[in-house]
């Protein structure tokens, strides 16, 4: 599987982090095989424009996903691409305080969320909500437990 991090933002992030969270989520949720997968890092002013013109919200979001292929399509040696996360840490540290996180920890929940509605979770219900928090925190713990401790 490929993760591929592209920082187009100016905020410091560690993708190195970010990249082996998104392969630990896939293999976790056994997405297997030749999948592609991009998360990016983008300013205030990308993600908002991009709320405004894929969600029809104009004002600035911490993370959109979008998908391109379902997790097990595949169309012989050409491998599956999931599709797109798009993360703003800016945005992110500044909505982790009031959430009670850093804004490290904001950053990594929100991939695991992104990479997960690209897997097909959703949030839209109650009980959908609540399931997809839940396998949030897993993960989360999961890769933290994976890395001593330390996530």
């Amino acid at each position: 599987m490929a993760v591929c991090v592209i920082d187009e933002q100016d905020r410091p992030v560690d993708t190195d982090d970010l990249a082996a969270l998104a392969r630990h989520v896939l293999e976790h949720e056994q997405v297997s095989g030749g999948v592609e997968l991009s998360l990016l890092l983008v300013d205030e002013a990308t993600i908002t424009q991009l709320n405004g013109q894929y969600m029809g919200k104009d004002v600035p979001t911490d993370v959109l996903a979008f998908p391109i292929d379902e997790p097990d399509e595949s169309f012989g040696e050409v491998p599956t691409v999931l599709g797109d996360v798009v993360l703003c840490p800016e945005v992110a540290a500044q909505r982790a305080p009031a959430l009670g996180r850093r804004p490290d920890d904001e950053i990594r929940l929100l991939t695991v969320h992104g990479i997960l509605h690209l897997l097909g979770m959703d949030h839209a219900e109650p009980d959908d909500e609540q399931a997809m928090f839940q396998r949030t925190d897993e993960l989360l713990a999961s890769f933290a437990s994976m890395r001593g401790g330390v996530a």
